[in-house]
């Protein structure tokens, strides 16, 4: 279970050293540390509970989402990318859980297309495939044309060009526009010509 700083203060008030008992903790292997004021109490937690709560707000997305949902062939072992806004530079942290990357979308569009999932007594935020690829698509170099797009999403990403087109089309058109994005502008048409 995840803990904070504040919560192992008020567990642990009658103690006179509560960070050394912090430091004892952690030393015993009852508390990992996850980042600064963040502890983790099971070992065995999967990273995807544990990646809103290292820096937030944020959503699991990119890479991790479409892996998730079978729409890129390769799984994602211990990398957690996730969704941010307004933090202005992508942010990396690693602990024992994984490898943690966090890159800022507009945020016009950060509270589009996310669900929450609670599994295990955890809870998580996780883009849907629509906005995930939209997510995706802005995080990478723009393209030309459909031509190029078409590329870019069925050869360089992989994505399952049949998975593709059973996604909800009308929610990525929704969404596309927002991101004032070259690949998004070229998805929406590529969309619009099928």
């Amino acid at each position: 279970m995840i803990q904070t700083f504040d919560d192992l203060e008020l567990k642990y008030k009658d103690y006179t050293d509560i960070k050394g008992k912090i430091c004892r903790d952690i030393n015993s292997g009852r508390l990992i540390a996850i980042t600064r004021g963040l502890y983790e109490t099971e070992a065995s937690t999967p990273g995807k509970y544990l990646a809103g709560r290292i820096c937030g707000p944020s959503y699991l997305s990119f890479d991790y989402a479409l892996a998730s949902y079978g729409l890129i062939p390769e799984a994602v072992y211990n990398t957690y990318t996730s969704a941010t806004f307004q933090k202005r530079k992508a942010k990396t942290y690693q602990n024992q859980f994984g490898t943690f990357l966090y890159r800022d979308v507009p945020a016009d569009v950060y509270h589009f297309g996310i669900r929450l999932v609670e599994e295990n007594g955890y809870s998580y935020q996780i883009a849907t495939p629509e906005k995930a690829l939209c997510d995706k698509l802005y995080s990478l170099s723009p393209v030309q044309n459909v031509k190029e797009l078409r590329e870019l999403l069925f050869e360089d990403l992989r994505i399952d060009e049949d998975e593709f087109w059973k996604l909800n089309l009308a929610d990525i058109a929704e969404l596309a526009p927002l991101y004032r994005s070259t690949n998004l502008k070229l998805l929406a048409k590529l969309i619009r010509r099928h």
